[in-house]
């Protein structure tokens, strides 16, 4: 049974003042806890499609989203953030996102720790923590941990770890959470796409459909890459879908300033709408290796904002009861 509104302010309140530390940052839940976890099950695998983006700031400010819907001529409906290892929950950017219309996704990494060291437990109170808030807030939040785990530049990859200490790190962050009661997760296990033209085993790496809600993918359009939706993200959709057909998500892709950009824009768009176990994308708006910004190409931006006119791009979450 759901509080009345009048008794929900008054937790808020309370929940606000416990759970804020000495930086202000709201780490914990911000709404009182509800008598059922949150059923995701209907935003798994929707009609329409995910329109996501992530911007430096965004969720714990939204003013970067409303710019970048202003740009585009879209609201998003997926926030994509990144947050390190003993980061408290965001709450608040959560919360935000939330009252947008949008569902946050966080690439949780583990930097200064090990996954056999998450696995063996050292972080079970940490993880516990976490667990309880997101179960307090009690809204769906797409989780991707350790992604690009079949690369060998992070530090949980493939030179650092093996793919059976990733799993058992993986099980034991989601059996954590279930014992928490904390459900409105939806597990997003992201690895790096292949490179084009080559084949290597992900299943490995693969926690096993249990522990998997969707299958996100990391990958982008560069000047060297092929300038097609199959020719960059086939062989790994292919390669995936030999051990599992849960939805696939492009939980990070963006293409690179120049010439290409306006096509492989459309491509993208062109790619996801003609892939029904694709349920959309998010584009990293960030000037990182390159600069993968829509600002960075006029062209790109008004194709973006084109292909994104289309009804099967964005829908209120909250809808989706």
């Amino acid at each position: 049974m759901r509080v009345t509104r009048a008794l929900a302010v008054v937790a808020l309140m309370t929940l606000t003042a416990s759970m804020t530390g000495a930086s202000g940052r709201d780490v914990g839940a911000a709404a009182a806890p509800e008598t059922s976890p949150y059923d995701v099950r209907p935003l798994l695998h929707p009609s329409k499609k995910y329109f996501g983006v992530s911007r430096p700031k965004a969720p714990h400010s939204m003013e970067p989203v409303r710019d970048w819907a202003r740009k585009v001529g879209k609201q998003p409906n997926l926030i994509v953030y990144f947050a390190g290892w003993g980061d408290g929950f965001d709450a608040s950017g959560t919360r935000n996102a939330w009252n947008s219309g949008a569902m946050t996704a966080v690439s949780w990494e583990p930097h200064g720790t090990t996954l056999t060291r998450i696995a063996d437990s050292a972080s079970d109170t940490y993880l516990r923590e976490y667990a309880k808030a997101v179960r307090r807030l009690n809204v769906p939040i797409a989780i991707s941990f350790a992604d690009e785990m079949n690369g060998d530049w992070e530090q949980w990859g493939t030179s650092e770890t093996t793919p059976q200490e990733y799993v058992r790190a993986w099980r034991h962050i989601h059996d954590l959470f279930d014992a928490a009661g904390t459900t409105n997760v939806i597990w997003t296990w992201t690895p790096n796409i292949l490179r084009p033209g080559t084949h290597t085993d992900l299943s490995a790496f693969y926690p096993g459909d249990a522990y998997v809600d969707w299958v996100g993918l990391v990958g982008y359009f560069t000047d060297w890459d092929p300038h097609s939706f199959d020719g960059l993200f086939g062989a790994t959709l292919t390669e995936i879908a030999r051990f599992s057909q849960k939805p696939r998500l492009l939980l990070e892709t963006a293409a690179m300033p120049g010439p290409h950009r306006k096509g492989d824009v459309r491509a993208l768009f062109q790619g996801v709408s003609a892939s029904p176990g694709v349920i959309g994308f998010a584009w990293f708006d960030h000037k990182a290796r390159a600069d993968w910004r829509m600002d960075a190409s006029p062209e790109g931006v008004a194709e973006f904002r084109r292909m994104s006119a289309d009804d099967l791009y964005g829908f209120d979450v909250r809808r989706l009861r």
